[in-house]
């Protein structure tokens, strides 16, 4: 019996297997794919778009720009410089027109007008003794007038017994010694005449004197009350008071601080010059004229309309560069609008006006066109 030698298993062929080969996606097709699943994700977004506003007409022939109420800023400031005493109001704080916000520190305005009055009450001292010696001089005027009327009466006097001595003299009835005294005191009366003639005219000038410094006097009185009147102006001007109907919106300077002149204490925003201002583009901006009603929808009280006017439309574009050659750039133009409010209107509601609230501007681009439902004019009571 003989063994049979085994078969080797490695030797043993092995069935062939006829399965296809795996279909692999490059990536350029992916791309592809995701390309055109972008496509229609975008597709499906337009058409829901326009299903949603596309189809609503209700703002047809009205353009809109969003929005945010501004008001004119106001600063108060310090006329002269100084230190703040005490500021009354708070941030946030409604102020009216006249009313004291602050108050600047016056010890030394107070200390320069005592100062001032004091001076004024020795100029106008300063007056009255230049009067006095103008009374004076008129005085010693009127005393040499009448001693020029007393030696002109004893020059003609003298003249008179002169002129007979020498009469006398030729028929022999005096001496020549007596004619020639009478000549002598003729001569000393004349003399005597123009002595008091003399100081006649040396009181004149002296009055002339005492009236200028009378003038002198008096302007310095003026000079000196005008420097008393500026220094109460400067006392009255440290009250600060509010020039406007307004808002406090921030504090600039504190109670304890020292400004200079013309140093901001507080900012207020005007509450009587309100308006938004919003932003279109070129092809709508080119039909809107000053004067175009809007209405005005703030995103904080959806449920009133605020009526308002176009008061600005600036002449430069903004957000574009400064050369522009193609279309598509000038698409891009926008053009800065304001609308504003009715001083009345904002008045009525002082206490409701608040700046910085965002909102929509809508406007009517044909005036003979009536204004839809939602945007009639609705106000609080």
């Amino acid at each position: 019996m003989t063994d049979e030698p085994k078969p080797d298993a490695k030797a043993e062929p092995k069935p062939e297997t006829t399965a296809e080969p795996k279909k692999t996606m490059t990536k350029q097709q992916k791309k592809w794919l995701v390309a055109v699943v972008v496509v229609l994700i975008l597709a499906g977004l337009g058409v829901a778009a326009w299903q949603l506003f596309g189809r609503d007409d209700k703002n047809k022939g009205l353009v809109s720009g969003n929005g945010r109420i501004e008001a004119v800023e106001i600063d108060v400031a310090a006329k002269i410089a100084g230190r703040i005493k005490d500021i009354l109001v708070r941030e946030g704080a409604f102020v009216t027109i006249g009313q004291v916000v602050a108050i600047m520190d016056t010890e030394v305005l107070e200390a320069q007008l005592r100062e001032a009055k004091a001076q004024l009450q020795q100029a106008q001292s300063s007056v009255a003794t230049a009067r006095s010696q103008q009374t004076q001089r008129e005085s010693e005027k009127s005393a040499a007038m009448a001693l020029v009327r007393q030696r002109e009466a004893e020059l003609d006097n003298a003249r008179k017994h002169s002129g007979r001595s020498s009469d006398l003299v030729s028929g022999g009835a005096i001496s020549r010694q007596v004619a020639d005294d009478d000549t002598a005191q003729l001569q000393s009366a004349a003399a005597a005449a123009s002595s008091a003639r003399a100081q006649v005219a040396a009181a004149e000038a002296a009055i002339a004197t005492a009236r200028t410094q009378i003038a002198g006097a008096l302007s310095a009185v003026d000079a000196v009350q005008a420097t008393v009147e500026r220094i109460q102006a400067d006392i009255l001007d440290s009250a600060l008071k509010s020039p406007r109907d307004g808002r406090v919106q921030y504090r600039v300077a504190q109670p304890r601080e020292v400004v200079g002149a013309g140093g901001r204490v507080l900012s207020l925003v005007d509450l009587s010059d309100v308006y938004m201002t919003f932003f279109l583009p070129t092809a709508v901006a080119g039909r809107v004229a000053l004067g175009t009603e809007v209405r005005l929808i703030l995103d904080s009280a959806p449920q009133y309309v605020i009526p308002a006017r176009v008061s600005f439309i600036s002449d430069v574009a903004q957000f574009t560069p400064k050369t522009v050659e193609t279309a598509s750039e000038r698409e891009k133009l926008m053009f800065r609008i304001r609308a504003q409010i009715p001083v009345e209107l904002l008045r009525k509601h002082i206490n409701q006006v608040k700046t910085g609230l965002p909102g929509m501007a809508y406007v009517r681009l044909d005036s003979a066109m009536q204004w839809p439902a939602h945007l009639q004019v609705k106000l609080p009571q």
